[in-house]
């Protein structure tokens, strides 16, 4: 498939309304109000030690999801100016890190007795999780975009100021609702410490370091595919590529179910809701912004060859899975969100 991996929340952009003012300003303000709506999910319940009174759980969930779309808009300022989208990618991550670190730090129950901050072991370890996700990502896209120099995406939209602004916002909501279980746990902080950690704590790091092993490998099998002169103009299909059309998704929608299920330890009532972190990941990548782009870009380039389209026809989507035994192509191709086309 093309080499064109990007932050999960820039393809949005593509099908964005191109009205300079009032469109714009209905997309930042949806996106905006979807990432507040997702804070009364996770505002359930009380911790009466904290820093804020006993409402302080919810009220560090809300200002958490106001940093998500400060650090976007103040980024959006020197962008705008330079109509650049060099570091869109990297302000991604830096929001991700930015919410974890301070969502942690305000939920850990801070008391003035001489005891200084207690953080909770679940907060410390999916926030570490997550961190240690967004810089490797993070890292990842930047050095990408330098290489590459430009991101084609943006090229009508960064000279648009409203369009511009909106995909900002997005990105915020994007992270609110992707690390959405991880700003729960961590805004409940030291009440979380009653329950020890368990079986479904344990179930989910294990599926998070199994969703970021396969993420990380991917990602390397590609660049090292992508680096190797006698593959130009060619699409990959070797290491987990060979078993999966996009196996860095996958690694990712998994790592983020492993956050949830281990962030469900502690849920009760409304918090349940947070299911909607890994639900809208998946619909992210596999309806939206990741395999229709690059299945779409990959049959404009290789459609017309008989080896491409059996290829697409042996190999599934998303999941790893062995290999089809399809040998001719005479069945009509129908890209969906199924495991297999």
């Amino acid at each position: 498939m093309p080499d064109e991996r990007k932050s999960d929340a820039a393809p949005i952009i593509e099908g964005l309304p191109k009205g300079r003012y009032i469109r714009g300003a209905i997309v930042a303000s949806v996106a905006l109000g979807l990432g507040y709506l997702a804070t009364f999910i996770g505002a359930d319940g009380s911790n009466p030690d904290s820093l804020f009174g006993k409402q302080a759980p919810a009220n560090t969930l809300y200002m958490t999801v106001l940093v998500a779309f400060l650090v976007n808009w103040i980024a959006f300022i020197p962008a705008n100016y330079l109509q650049t989208e060099k570091f869109f990618d990297l302000t991604g991550s830096i929001t991700y890190v930015s919410c974890t670190i301070f969502s942690l730090v305000l939920g850990a129950a801070p008391v003035f007795d001489g005891d200084g901050w207690t953080f909770s072991k679940r907060s410390i370890i999916q926030s570490a999780f997550t961190i240690v996700w967004a810089v490797r990502l993070g890292t990842f896209l930047f050095a990408r975009i330098k290489k590459d120099s430009k991101d084609k995406r943006f090229d009508e939209i960064k000279i648009n100021p409203p369009r511009f602004f909106a995909v900002w916002t997005i990105q915020g909501t994007w992270v609110t609702l992707t690390a959405l279980s991880v700003f729960v746990v961590n805004s409940y902080g030291k009440s979380y410490d009653e329950k020890d950690l368990g079986v479904t704590d344990y179930v989910g790091y294990a599926i998070w370091l199994v969703g970021f092993a396969i993420e990380v490998v991917s990602d390397k099998q590609k660049g090292w595919f992508a680096a190797n002169p006698a593959n130009k103009g060619k699409w990959i299909d070797e290491g987990l590529w060979f078993y999966s059309r996009h196996p860095n998704y996958f690694g990712e929608i998994t790592l983020w179910l492993g956050q949830f299920i281990a962030a469900s330890a502690t849920f009760t009532n409304a918090q349940w809701g947070c299911a909607i972190s890994p639900v809208f990941v998946y619909c992210l990548l596999m309806f939206l912004s990741g395999v229709p782009m690059l299945e779409s870009r990959g049959l404009e380039k290789w459609g017309d060859d008989p080896q491409y389209l059996l290829y697409l026809k042996n190999t599934s989507v998303l999941v790893i899975l062995p290999k089809g035994e399809a040998t001719n192509v005479e069945t009509p191709l129908v890209l969906s969100g199924d495991d297999k086309v």
